[in-house]
């Protein structure tokens, strides 16, 4: 589930609390949103902190 996601975040070298972080949640929450589907506005919010992280990595933070 959620493949594309887990994905995205292992091609960018990412952790999945550095996601959860962003995102404005708890780890332990981000794991169990990754047990079901997102939802529409949850996968844009995911993937809106991923391009955020993205970016600021290749900017050297």
């Amino acid at each position: 589930m959620n493949s594309e996601i887990r994905l995205l975040i292992q091609e960018n070298h990412l952790k999945y609390w550095q996601v959860a972080f962003k995102v404005g949640i708890a780890d332990t929450t981000f794991s169990k949103w990754l047990r079901m589907p997102l939802d529409a506005e949850r996968k844009a919010r995911v993937e809106k902190a991923i391009a955020e992280l993205k970016q600021s990595l290749s900017k050297g933070m």
